[in-house]
């Protein structure tokens, strides 16, 4: 038994330093592969061959630029910006929908209304110490509208204008200036 059994040969194990030297190949393999996601990652984000930095090179440093006095470094030009009056706008929304009949309809429209404007705080107390007569002028105008008016952006937008009118006429009866300058329909509901 023994002349087979060295016959056979045992499975040669790797020795050491085959082993190591595949660690040692990995090893600058992956080194390789970062610095090269590096210098990648380095021209693409810093990137020193674009022409903007080329010519701040050759304009040399911003603040050696700014501090020279003899007028041949350039110097920054203010950009005049117009001026324009900038409003804030208010909002009001009425705190229950109103709810009306159409005209020539067995249908109900439901809406909430809600009130816009660019004047002070004045004109949102007038709305509340006037919703009473403000929501009754609003049911007059939706009781005119049909099923047809209101439907469609261009239908709610005209519906939006003569609850406008009619708010500002109210409010010029009343406290002698309207102020509102749009109306809104956080809800619109037609059954």
């Amino acid at each position: 038994m023994t002349a087979e059994a060295t016959d056979i040969e045992a499975p040669a194990k790797p020795g050491l330093v085959k082993t190591l030297l595949k660690y040692l190949i990995r090893l600058i393999l992956v080194l390789v592969l970062v610095g090269a996601g590096f210098g990648a990652g380095y021209f693409y984000f810093a990137n020193p061959l674009a022409p903007s930095n080329q010519v701040l090179e050759l304009l040399g440093d911003n603040d050696a630029a700014t501090s020279a006095d003899d007028g041949t470094a350039p110097q920054r030009v203010s950009r005049e910006v117009p001026e324009t009056a900038a409003f804030e706008t208010s909002y009001f929304e009425m705190e229950n929908p109103l709810t009306t009949n159409l005209s020539g309809s067995g249908r109900y429209l439901q809406v909430g209304i809600g009130f816009s404007t660019q004047y002070d705080q004045s004109i949102v107390d007038n709305i509340k110490k006037h919703e009473l007569a403000i929501r009754s002028d609003i049911l007059a105008v939706l009781s005119e509208f049909t099923e047809e008016d209101v439907r469609g952006p261009q239908g709610r937008a005209f519906l939006s204008a003569a609850i406008r009118d009619a708010t500002n006429r109210r409010l010029e009866l009343l406290e002698g200036f309207g102020g509102i300058e749009d109306v809104f329909f956080p809800t619109f509901v037609l059954q």
